[in-house]
């Protein structure tokens, strides 16, 4: 039990943006054209919740570098048409991150993506503004999820010791790096993910964003002592 929660963590594909479905369509896609057929289950189990690093490596592991950086350019620019066409907030969101902000608890996004990604979805879904100068990415640490790197860097650069801190994350890998740096995990269960595989130590899962802010208030509050 947290005694003081002192920052909010927000993953941001799948959290704070409702990304992940356009992701697992384009490398899906991209598997077929370049010899690698996935999954939809296959791409959510490899991919999601890794930094673009980590699935280039995986992709190259299978098809070769060359075909690898043809992926990834694909998919940088297949995922940017999506983006620009398709891509809303996680229902819910706006609602949450306001009240956590009127409730004074400090929040800010470690993720897997790039900054540019970031500044790209977060911006075309009108919640950039809400988190800028305090968004961190995979890419300033040594290593991605479920290395509990970016989450221990967030939390150095906010100020906070990583047992005050609480994290947002909706991936498997997410929760694997949260609890790696020793912190409590709120997991947003998507209908990508089936929400006993999110389940796990110091997690509480949830289905709706709107109820995030009274699970992270709730979280914080000294445990009652029994009466006697």
């Amino acid at each position: 039990m947290i005694n003081s929660v002192g920052l909010v963590i927000f993953d941001c594909d799948g959290v704070l943006v409702d990304s992940e479905p356009i992701a697992i369509r384009v490398h899906v896609a991209l598997g077929a054209e370049h010899g690698w057929p996935l999954t939809p289950a296959e791409v959510i189990e490899r991919f999601v919740g890794r930094s673009s690093t980590s699935i280039a490596e995986q992709i190259a592991e299978r098809v070769g570098a060359d075909t690898a950086a043809e992926w990834t350019r694909g998919f940088e620019r297949l995922h940017r048409i999506e983006v620009d066409t398709a891509l809303s907030p996680v229902e819910g969101i706006e609602y949450a991150v306001d009240t956590l902000a009127e409730l004074g608890l400090p929040t800010c996004v470690a993720s897997s993506g790039s900054h540019d990604k970031m500044a790209h979805t977060l911006g075309r879904t009108g919640l950039y503004d809400r988190f800028a100068g305090r968004i961190f990415s995979a890419s300033e640490v040594a290593h991605g999820k479920p290395a509990p790197d970016v989450f221990l860097h967030a939390a150095a650069r906010m100020g906070v010791a990583p047992e005050r801190c609480v994290v947002v994350e909706d991936s498997v890998n997410g929760l694997l790096a949260a609890r790696a740096a020793g912190m409590r995990s709120f997991a947003y269960a998507s209908d990508l993910i089936a929400p006993h595989l999110l389940e796990g130590p110091n997690t509480t899962v949830f289905k709706s964003m709107r109820d995030l802010p009274a699970l992270v208030t709730d979280s914080g509050r000294p445990p009652t002592t029994p009466s006697a």
